[in-house]
C-alpha cells in the first residue's frame, strides 16, 4: 500500500499508487465495503468493551459467557447495541483516516529516500509514521463516537446504566459533563490508538517485504509478477501479523480507555484509580482484559479491512 517512487519493481508490482486512484469512486464503494466489514466484525468489539468494564463479581467473565447471556437476553441484535452510532460516524472518520494515511506515505517515503534505508525497514518507518497521523487527525471524531457506542455496548450489564439509543446518551453525558464529557479518555484514546496504528502499520509494511523477498520477488532475484491469489495471501498474513504485534502491545491502555469511557459522572475515576482497580481485581494481568477478543479483533478487522481496502483501490484505479 505504498506510494513511494523508491519501491522495488517486484513489491511496485502490487502496489497501486495513490495518484492514481479515483477518489470520489473510492470514498463512495469505500463507504460500502467497509460498512459491510464493520457489520462481521463489530460482535467481537461489543464482547471485548464487556469484558474490560466488567466487575470482580460480574457472572459472565468470559468471551463465550457474554455472548451466551446477550444471546438469552437480546437475541442477535443484542450484539450490535451502539452500532447505529458506530456506522453513522465510522464513514466520515474512515475518510479523513484513510486521506491522511495515503497522502503522509507519499511524504515519508519521499523524506527517507536519502537514508538508503533497507526496504522493510524504510516501510517500517513510512507506514507507521502514516499510521500515527491518520489516527491523529482522526481522533477528534472518532473519541466522541467511541465513548457513545461503548456506552450503549455495556449499558445494563455490571451495574452500568441504561440509555435510549445514543442521542439519549450524547443528552446525558453533556448534561453532566459537558462537551468535554465526550471527550473523556481523549488523551488515552490518542496515546492508545495512535501508537497502534503506528505499530499496525509499521507491522504490515515492513512484514510485507519480508514476505516478498522470502518469495524471491525482491531487487536481487526478480520473479514474474505474483498471482493475485498470492498477493492476497501475503496481504493477509501482513494483516494478521499486524494485527497480533499492535493489540499485545496496546491492550492495556485500550483498557483502561475503555474503563473511563463507559463510567458514569458518580463513579468517575482517574487514570491511577482505574489501574489500582484492575490490579486489585486481577493482579497485573487485569490490564489485559479482553486480550483474546482484542487480539483477535485486531487481527481479524486489520486483515478483513487491509484485504477490503487492497481490493477497494484495484476496483477504484483510473481507467487512464
Amino acid at each position: 500500500m505504498d506510494t513511494a517512487p523508491s519501491q522495488t519493481q517486484s513489491f511496485g508490482q502490487t502496489e497501486i499508487n495513490w495518484d492514481k486512484l479515483d477518489k470520489t469512486k473510492f470514498y463512495v464503494v469505500g463507504a460500502g465495503i467497509f460498512t459491510g466489514v464493520t457489520v462481521a466484525l463489530y460482535p467481537v468489539s461489543l464482547v471485548k468493551t464487556r469484558l474490560q468494564v466488567a466487575s470482580n463479581d460480574a457472572v459472565e467473565r468470559n468471551a463465550f459467557s457474554i455472548i451466551r447471556s446477550i444471546l438469552r437476553t437480546d437475541g442477535i441484535t443484542g450484539l450490535y447495541r451502539g452500532f447505529g452510532t458506530v456506522i453513522t460516524g465510522a464513514i466520515p472518520t474512515r475518510i479523513i483516516f484513510l486521506t491522511a494515511l495515503e497522502t503522509t506515505k507519499v511524504a515519508a517515503f519521499r523524506l527517507l529516500e536519502p537514508f538508503k534505508l533497507s526496504e522493510p525497514t524504510q516501510a517500517a518507518l513510512a507506514n507507521g509514521i502514516a499510521g500515527m497521523a491518520a489516527s491523529l487527525c482522526s481522533q477528534a471524531m472518532f473519541v466522541p463516537i467511541d465513548v457513545v457506542s461503548q456506552r450503549l455496548m455495556v449499558q445494563g450489564y455490571s451495574g452500568h446504566a441504561t440509555y435510549n439509543g445514543g442521542l439519549d446518551v450524547v443528552r446525558k453525558v453533556v448534561k453532566a459533563d459537558g462537551i468535554r464529557g465526550l471527550y473523556r479518555g481523549f488523551g488515552l484514546s490518542v496515546m492508545t490508538y495512535s501508537p497502534s496504528s503506528a505499530v499496525w502499520w509499521a507491522s504490515y509494511g515492513s512484514s510485507q517485504r519480508i514476505i516478498w523477498s522470502f518469495l524471491g520477488h525482491d531487487s536481487v532475484h526478480e520473479k514474474a509478477a505474483p498471482s493475485q491469489w498470492t498477493i492476497v495471501g501475503v496481504q493477509a498474513a501482513g494483516g494478521i501479523f499486524a494485527g497480533a504485534t499492535a493489540s499485545c502491545i496496546t491492550t492495556p491502555l485500550d483498557t483502561i480507555k475503555t474503563r473511563l469511557q463507559v463510567m458514569g459522572h458518580e463513579k468517575r475515576h482517574t487514570v491511577r484509580q482505574v489501574v489500582k482497580g484492575l490490579v486489585v481485581d486481577d493482579g497485573w494481568t487485569g490490564l489485559y482484559r479482553g486480550l483474546g477478543p482484542r487480539f483477535f479483533s485486531m487481527s481479524a478487522w486489520g486483515t478483513s479491512m487491509i484485504l477490503a481496502y487492497e481490493y477497494l483501490k484495484r476496483v477504484c484505479v483510473k481507467d487512464s
